[in-house]
C-alpha cells in the first residue's frame, strides 16, 4: 500500500463505514429485535430521501409505493435508528420531530424559521476549521458538529 493510500484529496484520513444495513441489523439483534421485511422497507426508504423528513411523510411514502408497513413500525423504527445513530432527530417548530440520515453522512447545519417551520441547510464558511482547532486545543479528535441557527423575518417597523 502506497504512503498516504488511507488519505482523501483534501489530506483527511479516510474513515472506514460499515455498511449501514449490517449496523441496523446489529442494533436489532442487541435489543432482541429482529430485521423484518417491514423495517427493511423503512430503512430503504430514509436511504433515498434527501434531507429532512416528517414520520408521517415517510409512513405516507412507503404506502404510496405500495409498502404495507404499519404507523407503529415506523415510529419504532425510527426510535431504534435513532439510538444507533443512523438517523438523527431535529429540533423543529411545534410538535411533530423532523430526522435526517446521519450514518456516513457529513453533518448538516441549518437554519430553523421559527416563523414557518422551514428548515434550510446552511453552510458557515470556516465552521469545521473553527471546530477542528477546539478539539485540537483541547487535546482530542474531531469527529463532526451540528449547529443549529432559529431565525425569524424582521418585524417592520410603522
Amino acid at each position: 500500500m502506497a504512503l498516504g493510500a488511507n488519505r482523501r484529496p483534501d489530506g483527511d484520513d479516510l474513515e472506514i463505514i460499515e455498511p449501514l444495513c449490517a449496523v441496523f441489523r446489529r442494533r436489532l439483534k442487541s435489543e432482541g429485535a429482529k430485521y423484518t421485511p417491514e423495517r427493511a422497507e423503512v430503512l430503504d426508504a430514509i436511504v433515498r430521501i434527501e434531507g429532512i423528513f416528517e414520520a408521517e411523510d415517510l409512513l405516507e411514502r412507503l404506502q404510496a409505493e405500495g409498502r404495507r408497513v404499519s404507523k407503529a413500525t415506523v415510529y419504532r423504527t425510527l426510535k431504534i435508528m435513532q439510538d444507533a445513530g443512523i438517523v438523527q432527530r431535529v429540533l423543529s417548530v411545534g410538535d411533530q420531530a423532523r430526522y435526517q440520515l446521519a450514518y456516513g453522512r457529513a453533518g448538516t447545519d441549518q437554519l430553523v424559521r421559527l416563523d414557518g417551520g422551514r428548515v434550510e441547510s446552511i453552510e458557515p464558511p470556516g465552521l469545521k476549521a473553527l471546530c477542528e482547532q477546539v478539539c485540537a486545543q483541547r487535546g482530542v479528535k474531531y469527529q463532526g458538529h451540528r449547529l443549529q441557527v432559529f431565525a425569524t423575518a424582521p418585524e417592520r417597523g410603522g
